[in-house]
């Protein structure tokens, strides 16, 4: 960040007030989900944390720019914040009143420390909001996106993304989440033992939110946000260290390291989407996929496979394979047959489609696409239209590739997957005397993905 550990000023004045805006951007998206945690975990109300926080920020964009960024942004944010809280309770009596009632309550709810713990609780203050947000008495899709929102870091557009919703439903999803913790007085505290098994599936569907939007951002200038899907491995490691008896935790830790092992490789030295097909398989994490390799196994062993393990062993076919025509295809149709039964959805469909394609040819996986058109999910997900796309292309069907290019190039949401679905766009229109490019400029593996 820039300025950071220097105490050098970030410059005064307009000139160096954007410097600062960035750094504060840069910090507070760093930093948010531990400030608000660490808020929550003090004074055990979300709004009043979010609040506060918003103005440590504006407090930052005020003293940055004339004394400079400070070595320990995250803290002086902290500390900011905890004084605007202060001064906010002190000037409303019945607030704070209420406030200290909610902390007794929250304090008698919780465990008592056990041994297995070691510290007393979870190791980490944002791993006990993830658990209160996947809290029962909120609705499955208002806990993942309030966490993504509040601890992930992600903005309101950027949670819609990647529940492909609207922004307004998003956003209406988020306060209604709030709303039931506030009204129900949902504690934020660390679940008893008893409760962690039925809370794990909502914790595990945000980690891996929050890492699908590192692995392929939803909007943004960059491809990968590597920060969050190292952030989404790291608490994921924090629950298999918490549950090592869970198979599905190792399996969505197996499978987060099988993928994020290729990130070296997704894109070129300018930023630019590489496909599966194209990449250099050497620049591969090989140490990571080993250990995600046998995390598959965990997952795999001791009973019917849960959907995480399932997608991890897909990812382990993707790794061990030389290369796209070596890759086993059959095998991989068949773990997708296995998932679309236990997590049936538009997606799953999808991506088998693109298995079908590379098993029986490009018109095979075309006829299941265009059974998939009428879903409503898939209307703004731009890799079905970037699919359907690369099918036609290697039919011959050239005026409607390009169309669905359009369609995808209209849908996406980052600069590298733009640039790439223009360029097919480009080589799917007529390139002047001599007609239009020709499949052959396409290899086989069109419908891999990076």
């Amino acid at each position: 960040m820039p300025g950071e550990g220097t105490g050098r000023p970030a410059g005064g004045g307009a000139a160096g007030r954007p410097a600062a805006h960035t750094s504060v951007e840069s910090v507070f998206r760093e930093e948010r989900g531990r400030l608000l945690a660490s808020l929550v975990h003090r004074y055990g109300d979300l709004d009043l944390a979010e609040d506060v926080a918003s103005e440590a920020v504006e407090a930052a964009l005020v003293h940055w720019p004339v004394h400079g960024v400070p070595a320990r942004p995250g803290a002086w944010l902290l500390t900011t914040a905890r004084r605007r809280a202060v001064d906010r309770l002190r000037r409303d009596r019945t607030y704070a009143a209420r406030l200290a009632v909610l902390q007794v309550e929250a304090d008698r709810a919780a465990p008592a420390p056990s041994a297995a713990d070691g510290d007393g609780g979870l190791p980490d203050e944002r791993l006990q909001m993830f658990f209160t947000c996947a809290h029962p008495a909120l609705a499955a899709e208002d806990r993942t996106a309030l966490t993504l929102r509040c601890l992930a870091g992600l903005t309101t557009p950027e949670v819609a993304r990647a529940f492909l919703v609207p922004q307004a439903t998003m956003a209406q999803r988020i306060v209604r989440a709030k709303k039931k913790i506030r009204e129900a007085r949902i504690p934020f505290r660390v679940p008893g033992a008893d409760e962690l098994p039925e809370r794990l599936p909502g914790v595990l569907q945000v980690v891996y939110s929050v890492f699908t939007e590192g692995y392929a951002a939803s909007s943004g200038p960059q491809l990968l946000r590597t920060d969050l899907a190292e952030e989404a491995i790291r608490l994921a490691r924090i629950l298999r260290r918490l549950m090592p008896a869970e198979r599905e935790v190792a399996g969505l830790l197996g499978l987060m390291l099988l993928i994020h092992a290729r990130r070296a490789a997704r894109t070129g030295p300018d930023g630019a989407l590489v496909l599966l097909e194209d990449q250099d398989r050497a620049r591969w994490d090989h140490p990571m996929i080993e250990e995600g390799r046998d995390l598959v196994v965990v997952a795999l062993t001791g009973g019917p496979p849960g959907p995480y393990g399932v997608q991890a062993a897909i990812a382990a076919l993707h790794d061990e394979a030389a290369d796209l025509a070596t890759t086993d295809w059959p095998q991989l149709v068949a773990l997708y047959d296995v998932l679309r039964v236990l997590t049936p959805s538009p997606v799953v469909e999808l991506n088998r489609a693109v298995a079908v394609a590379m098993r029986d040819g490009p018109q095979s996986g075309l006829t299941l696409l265009d059974a998939l058109a009428g879903e409503p999910q898939l209307r703004g997900h731009h890799p079905y239209q970037a699919a359907r796309g690369d099918l036609l292309f290697r039919l011959g069907r050239l005026p409607e590739a390009a169309a669905a290019y359009r369609l995808a190039l209209d849908l996406a949401g980052t600069e590298p997957e733009r640039a790439h679905l223009r360029r097919r766009m480009e080589a799917a229109l007529p390139a002047g005397p001599d007609g239009p490019a020709g499949p052959q400029d396409r290899g086989p593996g069109a419908t891999s993905t990076a």
